[in-house]
């Protein structure tokens, strides 16, 4: 019995020792003293948002559950877990508080960017993890001046190694033209990497262009900006990933453009992406075999047509990979989708376009008809439907002819006159000569030519072209133009009567718009 006596009093006596040795002192307890946010400031614009993170000092196991608080709504609102939502201009502090304890942010909201009538570009770069894609992407995005809401946006994606020129065309004056025109914001892309990365859509880079345009639209005050449908522009590699893009968000398209698209994608298409107007231009077997441009432009031809979607291919004889008057044809084509496919109210879904305004085309004689008197077969044989081209309307048809033909669409149009005219006197008894124009949407502009009582006195630029752009891949020159401005000397009489008109790409004048000096 005392054996057993022994045992117990032996266990009790370890276990009084383990528990000694074990508890926590008597009174030592966790106590909040202070509440820390590294961000003492914070920069948004309408729409961003920005996670907050508040910890305690000293540090604690079990932190507090932070009571979060904004001082005015109508600025800024945060979440229970401290995501900052920026919501209109302005400033307030946002706090994350427990009991007697508490830490600010001061929020500051920038208002909208003031955008003068004839428009801005706004410019943003991603780079880290914002761009999985590539090693850093650029992008320029015009948006036209006044208060209309932006109807769509024409994207236009460079190739393989041509994000080299960098940000251009949202500074071309016949791009902002045909923006103005049609109340269209243009995006540029710069994608600084492997295209082999960046040309598949599910890289990255499609939620970054989405990206981008929600930052653009919080910065411009066209919050529609976000959802806007799409004009896909794609030359080698970016036309790859317009064709990807027309497989995962056929929806968003109003119209798509192919410039040697590249890779010969597999993939199949839904009924919604054979509604899309696709235009697929090659330059034949010489067109970067290794990249089998031919063959992605027939071969989506074929694919296409067989769902009767509105699909057009041109072969431009002589030309190569890169060389290609396309712009002078990928601006009617838009204008003829845009005619029929935006929506009839804004947010709205894009509409089909109208059978009885289609036509065929054959690729081999030209022959145009329209689709509703065509009595053949529809199959995919020569002279078949299905071997024809299917264009919106008979006037988009009759410029793809012309450009397959002579591998260009003349511009027979004069431009508008130039604008607000103005005089500056200078020192020494010369005139500063200011004026705006609009750009030719066919041609763009060549240059302008200045006369003071019917006598030519300058033209602007003095040689050269005022801008215009690289065949071998569309890029702007020069992105930045001169002034629309002129200084005349040795003028007549302070009477003169100053003209200007404007020359476009083809070499035609428009009406001169004239100022008599005061």
């Amino acid at each position: 019995m005392s054996r057993i006596l022994n045992r117990i009093f032996l266990a009790v006596g370890i276990f009084s020792l383990l528990s000694c040795g074990c508890a926590k002192p008597a009174g030592k307890q966790e106590v909040l003293q202070s509440v820390y946010i590294a961000k003492k400031q914070l920069s948004l614009n309408i729409g961003e948002s920005y996670k907050l993170d508040a910890r305690p000092v000293p540090s604690m196991a079990v932190p507090p559950v932070w009571q979060w608080s904004s001082g005015d709504g109508k600025v800024a609102t945060v979440s229970s877990e401290g995501l900052v939502t920026a919501v209109g201009a302005g400033t307030t502090e946002v706090v994350a508080s427990y009991g007697k304890h508490k830490a600010s942010v001061s929020v500051s909201v920038a208002a909208p960017d003031d955008i003068p009538a004839e428009g801005k570009v706004f410019n943003v770069t991603l780079e880290g993890a914002d761009c999985s894609f590539a090693d850093f992407a650029e992008y320029g995005v015009f948006v036209p001046g006044g208060e209309s809401p932006i109807s769509g946006v024409l994207v236009l994606q460079h190739g393989c190694g041509m994000e080299q020129f960098g940000i251009t065309r949202p500074y071309d004056l016949q791009y902002q033209a045909f923006a103005r025109k049609w109340n269209l914001a243009v995006v540029e892309t710069a994608l600084h990497g492997n295209c082999g990365i960046w040309h598949h859509p599910e890289s990255g880079s499609a939620a970054a262009l989405m990206k981008v345009l929600v930052n653009v639209g919080n910065r411009s005050g066209h919050e529609e900006l976000g959802e806007a449908p799409w004009l896909l522009f794609g030359h080698s590699s970016g036309g790859h990933w317009v064709l990807a893009m027309l497989r995962d968000y056929p929806e968003r398209i109003i119209a798509a453009v192919c410039y040697s698209a590249a890779w010969d994608p597999q993939w199949e298409y839904d009924t919604v992406a054979a509604k899309v107007p696709l235009l697929l231009r090659h330059a034949g077997p010489e067109d970067a075999p290794f990249a089998n441009c031919q063959g992605t432009a027939s071969h989506t031809f074929r694919k296409l047509r067989a769902m009767d979607a509105p699909v057009s291919l041109v072969y431009n004889v002589g030309q190569n990979h890169n060389l290609s008057y396309i712009r002078h044809m990928a601006i009617p084509f838009y204008e003829a989708a845009l005619r029929q496919r935006l929506p009839l109210e804004a947010g709205g879904e894009l509409r089909d376009l109208d059978p009885s305004l289609c036509c065929l085309a054959d690729t081999t004689s030209f022959e145009i008809i329209r689709e509703s008197d065509y009595a053949g077969d529809n199959s995919s044989v020569s002279g078949g439907k299905q071997a024809m081209c299917r264009f919106p309307d008979m006037e988009c048809a009759l410029k793809w002819k012309e450009y397959a033909t002579t591998n260009d669409v003349a511009d027979i149009t004069a431009p508008d006159a130039p604008y607000a005219l103005a005089t500056e006197n200078l020192a020494g008894g010369s005139v500063r000569l200011s004026w705006k124009a609009e750009a030719d949407i066919e041609s763009g502009i060549s240059c302008f030519r200045v006369y003071a009582d019917g006598i030519l006195k300058a033209r602007i630029p003095e040689t050269g072209i005022y801008q215009t752009f690289d065949p071998n891949g569309d890029n702007t020159i020069p992105a930045h133009p001169e002034a629309m401005e002129a200084v005349l000397s040795g003028l007549s009489s302070s009477g003169a009567v100053l003209e200007v008109e404007t020359v476009n790409g083809a070499g035609l004048a428009s009406e001169r718009t004239s100022l008599r000096m005061q």
